[in-house]
């Protein structure tokens, strides 16, 4: 205690103050697991690798290039000394490290800047998943962190002066934590981005209509959007929590906490009536997808924005978002795989726009409009840049042929022909079912291997294909009759039974491969009839969709183990 009261107030200030920095840093860092995962969750098992694989070099390529290219740029445009350029000279003088005593340093500062850039760099990945060549999306996030985003906050918040928007309007740009520098530029890009680039195959029919294309986890979608949200108190929140001047501003602590929650809140629920009302069901996706809008929304405005406005910008946000995505997919034909466009670029471009008209009394310095004109300015000058640079990128990716991978590859998925791996190795092979059945130990029964005469003396194999929920039954019923030995597999396919409707995104998609078991069940000294009325007894419902029992006759079988062949190996 005695040391504590010996350190100088000012100094232990900027000490927590600058630890608090850098929790907030890595709160908004962890962001990326949620993008992960959420990106992962919405694109097909075959792409997984591919999209974790473009998320892990985001942040190693592009934290390294902003460090090395991205803030001397900024600095360099915006005429002020705080980039790494500048620093690099001076930061170290006669061997030690100089950096003032109470002051953060430029390295945390750089640091804390950098999860932001690395934030608006992911958000494209989602938008060109399935398709895009690795080296392709590694130069433009190369690029972005080099000049892209540097740019745009040269002319905001890295603005030496008053910035490029009130030096135009007269009225300061307001964006407090990034909603439409850091999302509202990255959902941009994304969506430009997945316009050069073109559609997944078979995305749209040739009849001009769109054809849902599943992601293969929506489980990985929810957990992605509630890392992402846990993240967000980071962005916004401790981003107020950070003394500035020697000030800890407590009524923008109040504001920014309570309209980030409530935006959060709000989206999920706008979101999931527009879809109600669309389809007449609440789409879990367009739910997480909305409470993400939602923050985006309020990501720019949250220390200014009274308690209704936050239910207001979180609410319009979420709404926004089924009606956008279906405008860009339907309409603009736009393959935009995650929803980027719809979850940050529109909405960070509403939350920013809203400002003047949802602020709380004293927040505003001029009129409301002269408020919005400055805001709709900032818009066009970020949108415009974001834009352009991102096209002139893409374009020239795409007429040097390494834009896109080749169509087998897309066929193939990515995880194989960019990587060489496969995110779930088991998925398109055979896989045992598991189904927890009570089924004859080994001690009640045995098998005989005598080489009967049932069947003919020969062997017949009796192949069935069940609901995979009878699986334990059937496999009860089998072993009562002394016919244990099986191999089954999980198998989809359609008959007699009725085609489902399924649902991602609010889209309706048709299900007409249902899942099934395959059960095989060779036999020789059993009566292969035995068998088939086993199956039929354990797995009949009374339902279209039973499945099918066949037998056929095996020419010959030989046992690995002690070479026996013909009904003895059976």
């Amino acid at each position: 205690m005695s040391t504590l009261l010996q350190v100088d107030p000012t100094e232990f200030a900027a000490a927590m103050n600058g630890t608090w920095i850098l929790v907030v840093t890595f709160l908004i860092f962890f962001m990326h697991a949620g993008f992960a995962m959420l990106e992962a969750g919405q694109v097909r098992s075959k792409n997984v690798a591919n999209q974790l694989t473009k998320n892990l070099l985001t942040w190693s390529l592009g934290v390294t290039v902003f460090f090395l290219i991205g803030t001397a740029v900024s600095s360099l445009l915006s005429g002020s000394d705080a980039g790494l350029a500048s620093v690099a000279g001076t930061l170290f003088a006669d061997g030690t490290l100089a950096v003032e005593a109470g002051t953060i340093g430029p390295y945390v500062n750089w640091l804390y800047g950098a999860v932001f850039a690395m934030t608006a760099a992911t958000i494209v990945s989602g938008a060109v998943a399935g398709r895009a060549k690795l080296r392709a999306y590694v130069t433009y996030t190369f690029l972005l962190a080099a000049v892209i985003y540097p740019v745009v906050i040269a002319f905001t918040w890295s603005a030496a002066d008053t910035g490029l928007v009130q030096q135009l309007t007269g009225t300061a740009f307001h964006d407090f934590a990034g909603g439409m520098i850091v999302h509202g530029m990255g959902g941009i890009a994304g969506l430009t981005a997945a316009a050069v680039l073109g559609p997944r195959m078979d995305r749209y029919a040739e009849d001009g209509s769109t054809n849902v294309i599943p992601g293969h986890s929506l489980t990985f979608a929810v957990l992605g959007t509630l890392v992402l949200a846990f993240g967000w108190y980071g962005f916004n929140v401790g981003t107020a929590s950070v003394v500035s001047d020697g000030v800890f501003n407590t009524q923008v602590l109040n504001l920014v906490a309570m309209s980030t929650t409530i935006a959060m809140a709000s989206g999920g629920l706008g979101a999931g009536l527009v879809a109600w009302a669309k389809t007449g069901k609440v789409d879990t996706l367009y739910v997480a997808n909305g409470l993400l809008a939602g923050l985006v929304g309020i990501t720019a405005i949250p220390d200014t924005t009274v308690w209704w406005g936050a239910f207001l910008v979180g609410g319009l946000a979420g709404a926004q978002l089924p009606i956008v995505f279906e405008f860009v997919s339907d309409t603009l034909k736009i393959d935009d795989v995650c929803a980027v466009f719809p979850v940050h670029g529109s909405a960070g471009v509403l939350g920013t726009l809203m400002f003047p008209f949802v602020a709380a009394p004293g927040a505003l310095t001029n009129s409301v409009g002269a408020h919005f004109i400055a805001q709709a300015t900032g818009v066009v000058i970020i949108g415009g840049w974001t834009l352009t640079a991102t096209a002139i990128v893409w374009y020239v990716l795409k007429a040097m042929g390494e834009a896109r991978v080749t169509p087998e590859h897309e066929q193939d998925g990515l995880d194989v022909s960019e990587h060489g791996v496969e995110t779930y190795p088991e998925f398109g092979g055979d896989r045992i079912a598991t189904d927890g059945g009570d089924g004859m130990s080994a001690d009640e029964y045995e098998i005989r291997t005598d080489g009967g005469e049932p069947n003919d003396g020969g062997i017949k194999m009796v192949t069935s294909v069940v609901r995979p929920e009878k699986l334990g039954a059937v496999k009860q019923a089998l072993a009562e009759i002394n016919a244990a030995s099986l191999t089954v597999t999980n198998v989809s396919g359609r008959g007699s039974q009725p085609a489902k409707k399924g649902s991602w995104r609010g889209e309706e998609y048709t299900v007409d491969l249902h899942q099934k078991v395959k059960i095989e069940c060779a036999v020789a000294d059993v009566p292969a009839e035995d068998v088939v009325a086993a199956i039929r007894d354990a797995a009949n419902t009374g339902e279209p969709g039973d499945g099918k029992i066949f037998v056929q006759d095996v020419e010959n079988a030989v046992q690995v183990r002690t070479g026996n062949d013909g009904p003895e190996a059976i």
